[in-house]
């Protein structure tokens, strides 16, 4: 686990390259806001390496950026063993993700959670949709879901209740 006073989050869905930098750019984005960047570490990565080194979706960098979050610095990754102990928590976009990174978890470092657990206005969606195969709207409602669920979360961690 992170070993410092600040939280480490790390954002996973399956290629990493639409919710999971989404979700990075979002959270920076809300961090940068409540002057709370040094605070906390964050990064995404993917249950899947189909895509490690690669820029996000440009649908997910356009439609994000024409919003104000930028994430043309973002690169896929692969999820890694020493994420489970580097990082305080670890949140998936759905639950099959979920599932995946249950399985790798040794048990011993970071909180698996779902990342709509964390939103308020959208109480009735558990999960994030993978808008890869579907048209704009797919990513219009994949960035209004992770801005309402990176602010709940980025709530909690400044209030304590981690």
């Amino acid at each position: 686990m992170n070993s410092s006073n600040s939280t480490s989050v790390l954002f996973v869905c399956m290629g990493n390259i639409c919710r999971s930098p989404t979700a990075e750019g979002y959270f920076r984005h809300h961090l940068a806001e409540a002057g709370a960047s040094n605070r906390v570490e964050v990064d995404s990565a993917g249950t899947h390496g189909y895509h490690v080194g690669d820029p996000p979706d440009p649908r997910a960098t356009e439609t994000a950026l024409h919003r104000g979050v930028d994430l043309r610095a973002l690169r896929a990754r692969h999820v890694s063993a020493e994420d489970f102990h580097h990082f305080d928590w670890i949140i998936a976009m759905d639950e099959h993700n979920l599932r995946l990174l249950r399985e790798l978890d040794p048990g011993d470092g970071a909180r698996l959670a779902l990342m709509m657990e964390f939103a308020s206005g959208f109480e009735s969606v558990r999960e994030v949709p993978d808008p890869y195969y579907g048209g704009q709207d797919g990513f219009e409602h994949m960035c209004d879901l992770l801005d309402d669920a990176t602010a709940g979360l980025l709530d909690q961690i400044i209030n304590g209740e981690q």
